[in-house]
């Protein structure tokens, strides 16, 4: 029996004609809205046709190593993780036990996995940032093919060399763009190409990072220095620098770039404050960063601690991560370089502009969107998104419920992560990469506006972008 959904539930509740009491004022209202409310049903997840599961070796057993190795738990007849590589031994020990991994195949860095001979099917890169260059390459001259986590690589010439061997070697390689396969963009896309809205004129779109998310991913976490990993640019926001480039379907031309670290820096430590949250700071109590309020009383954010399996020990297990961790830390006091705001303005070919925001200091998270055509327009925020006809006047808010599919709950990204890896196996299965939509084809351009972008940002220049 499926398994009824709370919002689905109240949904109907609030939609059904008769479900509850309706108050002539509310009549009124609803009959002067003209608004008509419609159902975007995400199709579900899996292969029924796949016999034989693909096999793959996960490089990096972190969050995003869990996210898409999950899917071989619920789909176990399309994908079986048989190897590993993860040099923190907790998390080697938790995914080769979660996936039935032998000795044989637990590797503690991804360069003993290409010491022996080709053993599975693919290779999953989910390895921090700088580390996506060197076990793709050697993947793909080993005949592996490969799902990587974006971005791609740190640089535009190690994204080009990855495309270039891809091509040579005619290995599959799918890009993490996931947002290509959340339901929500699928559909903004579209209403776009099918001229519902006319002819497509500009785009804004915003991401806002949630000010909790900022100070723990891009402040205290592993990419609070854009030197030793990627620009907030591409390992934040390279998702929606594709997505802008996925749903206008047009080459990009040049864009401008402009952002700081305005916020998270030393001159707004507040006085009283200590270089850890845990140190006594005599502000602790009043700050919104405080590691004390976040990790230990809230509970919130703490995925990234590898807790004992006694619950008993996580508080002083907290502590101890706190004392010790860049977690604990100041935000005011870390080596911290990326920008809190960053804002980029975009030209496409057919004089189509867009607009991008990245904003750390938001009470909320997810993105927002507004699409401006000729005939009408659409703004949405990934829960639903309102088309306007602007001959009728006619409104229509489509509501998208992926957590109302069976398994989608288990996939972030508005339901992207686990259908871009259901894509990924069919695409394998059948050795055809247009299957997929985030090939390494069509990823590298987003990534060479993010290069782009940057460069436009630190030289205050206009940059054009060539393919």
């Amino acid at each position: 029996m499926k398994k009824i959904n709370r919002r689905r539930v109240l949904k109907n509740l609030a939609l059904g004609i008769g479900a509850i009491p309706l108050t002539s004022s509310s009549l009124s209202h609803l009959a002067k809205s003209n608004i008509e409310i419609k159902q975007v049903y995400a199709k579900e997840l899996g292969n029924s046709d796949i016999k034989k599961p693909v096999t793959a070796i996960t490089l990096g057993a972190g969050a995003r190593g869990n996210v898409y190795g999950n899917y071989a738990i619920s789909f176990p007849n399309e994908l079986d993780i048989i190897g590993v590589a993860e040099p923190i031994n907790i998390r080697n020990d938790r995914y080769s036990k979660k996936h039935n991994i032998v000795d044989e195949n637990r590797f503690i860095t991804w360069e003993h996995v290409f010491e022996q001979p080709k053993f599975a099917d693919a290779i999953i890169i989910t390895t921090p940032d700088e580390l996506h260059y060197g076990p793709c390459m050697k993947a793909l001259e080993l005949g592996y093919d490969v799902l990587l986590e974006k971005p791609i690589a740190p640089t535009e010439s190690e994204c080009r060399d990855i495309l270039a061997l891809s091509k040579k070697t005619g290995r599959i390689v799918a890009v993490c763009h996931v947002l290509r396969y959340a339901p929500y963009f699928i559909k903004l896309k579209e209403f776009i190409d099918s001229g519902k809205i006319g002819e497509l004129i500009s785009i804004q779109h915003m991401e806002p990072i949630q000010h909790i998310h900022m100070s723990h991913s891009y402040v205290r976490g592993n990419w609070h220095n854009s030197k030793q990993t990627t620009p907030i640019i591409l390992a934040k926001s390279c998702h929606d620098l594709d997505i802008l480039r996925w749903m206008i379907g047009k080459p990009c031309k040049s864009i401008s770039a402009y952002g700081n670290l305005k916020w998270f820096n030393s001159s707004n430590a507040p006085e009283g404050s200590t270089n850890r949250c845990t140190d006594g700071c005599l502000v602790e109590s009043t700050c919104p960063y405080s590691a004390l309020k976040i990790y230990y009383r809230d509970r919130s954010w703490t995925y990234v601690f590898d807790f004992p399996d006694d619950s008993s020990l996580h508080d002083d297990f907290i502590l101890q991560q706190l004392k010790t961790t860049n977690y604990g830390r100041c935000v005011y006091k870390m080596e911290n370089d990326q920008p809190d705001h960053y804002i980029t303005s975009i030209e496409f070919e057919d004089n189509i502009t867009a607009n991008f925001s990245m904003e750390a200091f938001t009470s909320y998270h997810g993105r927002r969107t507004r699409i401006m055509g000729s005939m009408g327009d659409i703004t949405g925020d990934m829960d639903n998104f309102i088309h306007t006809d602007f001959l009728t006047n006619k409104t229509t808010k489509w509501d998208i419920s992926v957590e109302d599919v069976d398994n989608y709950q288990n996939s972030g990204h508005g339901g992207g992560d686990w259908a871009l890896v259901s894509d990924w196996i069919n695409a394998m299965k059948k050795q055809d990469p247009n299957l997929l939509t985030s090939t390494i084809d069509a990823s590298i351009e987003s990534h060479i506006m993010g290069f782009m972008a940057e460069k436009s940002r630190l030289t205050k220049q206009t940059a054009n972008v060539r393919l």
